[in-house]
């Protein structure tokens, strides 16, 4: 066993020299779907996800590790996001906005084939804040922390800047149930999104 466990760390090793590590800074764009499940109290309203998409904001540093033609990409990013409902009533039909500040934390596998990377890997979002114009305690609505995924392409201008398109999915749900006055409803929400994104490498 000793053995064995001496070649895999001297096999690590030996790899960890032909590895290359590189960090950088990015900034994007994200645009931003959600999935909801039509709410609706009677006839006096009805809560429904809008059909446009909100754009959202994101920053952040990135590492990333390339070894044997795979890379690992590891990133923290904050960001600034928001979905949109559309709420109807007996005085017609309104958009209601939920912004949300979040801690994404994204770690990416990939290979490059010719000059474009090919990604994907599991995503957490840690929820540092949020408001809504749909309720007023928006921040017991929102769970701290989901998990999703993100899968895209990117390639890389003179091993300096970097661009990327993903998309995004939610795994689990945002939130369990939403209190309007004095009715409670049971929520089924998650959120996608198409995003957008440059950096630049170190």
């Amino acid at each position: 066993m000793k053995k064995i466990i001496l070649i895999l760390f001297a096999i690590i090793i030996s790899s960890g020299a032909f590895a290359q590590l590189s960090w950088g800074l990015k900034v994007g764009a994200a645009s931003n779907n959600f999935d909801l499940k039509s709410v609706q109290n009677g006839t006096n309203y009805t809560i429904q996800a809008a059909e446009e998409a909100a754009w959202g904001f994101h920053g952040g540093v990135f590492v990333r590790l390339s070894m044997l033609g795979i890379m690992i990409q590891p990133e923290m990013l904050f960001s600034m996001a928001e979905n949109k409902m559309l709420v109807s009533d007996i005085n017609g039909d309104v958009i209601k906005s939920q912004k949300f500040n979040k801690l994404d934390i994204p770690v990416m596998l990939g290979v490059k084939l010719g000059p474009v990377r090919v990604m994907g890997g599991p995503a957490a979002s840690i929820k540092i804040s949020s408001d809504s114009d749909l309720i007023d305690d928006a921040d017991e609505l929102y769970k701290t922390a989901t998990i999703g995924y993100q899968a895209g392409l990117g390639v890389d201008i003179l091993k300096k800047i970097t661009l990327d398109v993903r998309y995004e999915g939610g795994l689990n749900k945002f939130g369990d149930s939403v209190t309007i006055g004095q009715d409670t409803f049971e929520l089924d929400g998650r959120s996608s999104a198409i995003i957008l994104s440059a950096g630049i490498m170190f």
